[in-house]
């Protein structure tokens, strides 16, 4: 088990035997919901612990190294982002940053697991108040849709200018969302000018899932672009894929969007994220 209670710790252990562990002080809560098995915990340094089928989803304190990145990089690198989807992201904290945004018109999180919104609403200093709003349905700018994020973006009418999906690695229900077919879906459904981004596991330990979200992204979009950043609780460096639809540069963001207050990603370093380790964007760039 992961979880030593002799040991009082959390480990996740990923392959080759590479281990990322908390000190926990106590376990708050477990419950197996219809999707997978979820566990919360105190540790002793970075606040509660949000664990799924296993595998560290975030801690407290630093999960803005994760959030931030996923969100406003696209968002400013995009011209006019109005219309935003975040596929998962049932803790809240992508969706809060979303909204920092003002050209933001409207923005839509279908998550599978309600489990995980609850629990996220009941435990986590993450995004509690935008929690609250959302199932009591009063935030004006948001919805909130329990549902499948495949079933979903295949039957909408809707179309975005960001798609930002927010999941687990690609096992379980998470499975469909790194593959060719959905990539599809998702381009269909970024309006003219668009940008799609995903995380896609960490660089050292999950190479060959980067190369195959890489290689069939590839298939889909205009353009690819690549980057990595450190997440306190992975396994970093943290990969993630941003796919194009149009003509925007990736590579140049508007700094004078950014929002006030941010604490891991520099909209004015924002070349930084391009860096990767020679064998690995040697691998990318022979796909």
């Amino acid at each position: 088990m992961p979880y030593s209670e002799e040991e009082r710790a959390f480990i996740e252990w990923y392959p080759r035997g590479y281990g990322v562990g908390f000190k926990v002080t106590r376990r708050l809560f477990e419950t197996q919901t219809k999707y997978q098995r979820l566990e919360l915990y105190e540790t002793e340094g970075f606040g509660k612990l949000l664990v799924l089928d296993g595998t560290v989803q975030l801690v407290e304190v630093g999960e803005e190294s994760y959030h931030e990145v996923l969100v406003h990089p696209v968002m400013l690198a995009h011209p006019n982002p109005r219309r935003v989807l975040v596929i998962g992201g049932g803790d809240g904290g992508t969706l809060r940053e979303v909204l920092k945004h003002k050209t933001v018109e409207k923005a839509i999180m279908v998550e599978i697991d309600e489990g995980v919104v609850e629990a996220s609403y009941l435990y986590l200093d993450v995004a509690k108040d935008l929690l609250d709003r959302l199932i009591k349905g009063e935030e004006e700018r948001a919805k909130l849709i329990i549902g499948d994020g495949v079933e979903y973006l295949k039957n909408t009418e809707e179309r975005f200018d960001v798609i930002i999906v927010d999941s687990t690695d690609p096992v379980g229900p998470a499975k469909l969302l790194f593959s060719e077919e959905f990539y599809r879906t998702a381009y269909e459904k970024l309006n003219e000018k668009g940008l799609y981004i995903t995380q896609a596991g960490s660089v050292y330990l999950f190479t060959n899932e980067l190369l195959d979200a890489y290689k069939a992204m590839k298939k889909v979009f205009d353009k690819v672009y690549y980057f990595s950043f450190p997440v306190i609780g992975y396994a970093s460096p943290w990969s993630f894929l941003v796919g194009v639809k149009g003509d925007i540069d990736f590579t140049r963001v508007d700094v004078s969007r950014a929002p006030e207050k941010l604490y891991y990603y520099d909209p004015e370093r924002h070349e930084t994220l391009f860096q990767m380790p020679k064998y690995v964007r040697e691998l990318l760039e022979k796909e």
